[in-house]
């Protein structure tokens, strides 16, 4: 009876270690403010964190300040760990487009210079793929060149701690920045209804 029970225990343990871990995909995306983009990302089912950070540049390790001088080439972007057993790299993407305005050139809403203009850095082909995809289609609804990039993935460095979450440890400096930026009303103005945030 002894032996029995610990062979039971042992089937058990080997399905419990056979059982493949949830799978998990990196999403990196530009879209000015990296307070403003983390929100819509991390309520999403299926996406496990969202980092506010700097990509792009030419400078390891940039501060906050390196970056908002411009002159580190690094963007703010969000990456978003997700699952895609639960939510797909193209309903990602769908996010990103109507928390963003595609057809500014010079950054983001209040917000100008390089370092707040918008893009979409891919981590693999199929990436690629269906950004460049959904991009063309934003330009067709627009009739309208869309400003945003899509460029390969490069070092993702995560901004200091007071900037994650911003919009939680800071709800009313948050609402009062995100309304002053005029953020809601340009995206209500494009895509017919501005996000929740």
């Amino acid at each position: 009876m002894h032996m029995k029970r610990i062979l039971l225990i042992l089937a058990a343990l080997s399905l419990i270690s056979a059982a493949p871990a949830p799978r998990r995909a990196v999403a990196t995306f530009a879209g000015g403010c990296f307070w403003c983009m983390e929100p819509p990302f991390e309520r999403l089912k299926g996406v496990v964190s969202v980092t506010s950070g700097y990509t792009g540049g030419r400078v390891d390790k940039p501060t906050y300040e390196q970056v908002s001088d411009g002159y580190t080439g690094h963007r703010e972007a969000v990456e978003v760990v997700y699952d895609p057993a639960q939510i797909s790299y193209q309903q990602l993407l769908d996010v990103f487009w109507h928390n963003v305005d595609p057809l500014d050139n010079s950054g983001q809403f209040c917000d100008h210079g390089g370092q707040y203009r918008t893009a979409i850095f891919w981590h693999d082909g199929d990436q690629k793929r269906l950004a460049e995809a959904s991009k063309q289609a934003v330009g067709v609804k627009f009739h309208h060149d869309v400003f945003t990039d899509i460029l390969p993935a490069a070092a993702f460095y995560r901004a200091e701690e007071y900037h994650q979450d911003y919009y939680k440890k800071n709800p009313l400096r948050y609402k009062f920045y995100r309304f002053n930026c005029g953020r809601d009303q340009r995206l209500k103005e494009l895509w017919g209804a501005a996000p929740a945030h």
